[in-house]
């Protein structure tokens, strides 16, 4: 039975949203002390499992902190010759063989909390759902919220996390990771404008998105200056419109793609 304790570890590291390196034994030639497919994490602090001990194990994790301190960083194959001829950073193996190891990256994934789940909320949903990231759908409505509407998303890649919150999806806010980027777009704007103030008053967010049209940005910066007694560069960083500019369409599917297309963007620059 092969030993699962890596996923385990890689799904802690997603969970603690810190990166880390999965670090797999591809190919032995020879005497080697683990077998091909054997596995290691490597974060920060920490490893889980073993790719055989000794100058090998000690020379990736070696490595892998190095990778998880590059943005961007690619899969890499690390060779060693396990004989007494060869001396490396941490001593000799001579075992006789030969041993490659894949190391894999395991970025920070992004985390994106949409507040309102109607109709472009959850188009909005379908098309996030497909990449690999934390998404957390938000809404003080339980009919938006259903297992059967969101259905749609059985199938997703994101890791999807649902919240009915009735009286305060702000609260939300002080639950999501660092970095979360916002996009809010409830069915009330008296609800929008609680959620911009809050954001603003939450460190650590990412960016913040409203939907809506430039009247209703007026009145609520406005509020935001006057009530909410923010000064014009933290109201600057609420985008609004949100979306890809280009794409003019008023349907809730074409909308969503210009939101999601940005925020594609926005992750790329992040990766970078």
């Amino acid at each position: 039975m092969p030993d699962l304790t890596w996923v385990a570890a890689v799904a802690r590291l997603r969970a603690r949203r810190e990166p880390g390196a999965l670090v797999t034994v591809a190919t032995v030639r020879g005497h080697a002390p683990r077998k091909a497919g054997a596995k290691l994490v490597v974060g920060r602090t920490e490893t889980w499992g073993s790719v055989g001990g000794g100058n090998i194990e000690a020379v990736a994790i070696d490595r892998a902190r190095e990778v998880l301190a590059t943005p961007g960083a690619e899969p890499e194959l690390m060779e060693f010759a396990l004989n007494d001829k060869v001396t490396g950073r941490h001593g000799v193996q001579c075992c006789g063989g030969a041993v490659s190891v894949l190391l894999e990256p395991l970025p920070v994934v992004p985390a994106v909390a949409v507040f309102g789940v109607g109709h472009v909320g959850l188009e909005l949903a379908r098309i996030l759902a497909r990449f690999d990231l934390d998404l957390h759908l938000v809404d003080t409505r339980p009919g938006q919220l259903t297992d059967d509407r969101l259905g749609v998303l059985a199938d997703a890649v994101a890791q999807v996390h649902v919240h009915h919150t009735p009286l305060l999806p702000e609260e939300v806010l002080a639950e999501l990771a660092p970095g979360t980027h916002v996009l809010i777009m409830t069915h009330d704007h008296a609800e929008d404008a609680a959620l911009c103030d809050a954001a603003l008053r939450t460190p650590g967010l990412g960016t913040i998105g409203l939907i809506g049209s430039a009247a209703k940005w007026a009145r609520f910066r406005h509020r935001l200056s006057t009530e909410g007694g923010h000064d014009e560069a933290a109201i600057d960083r609420i985008k609004t419109p949100i979306g890809l500019t280009e794409i003019t369409g008023k349907e809730p599917a074409a909308i969503a793609v210009g939101v999601a297309a940005d925020l594609l963007r926005t992750f790329e620059r992040e990766r970078a």
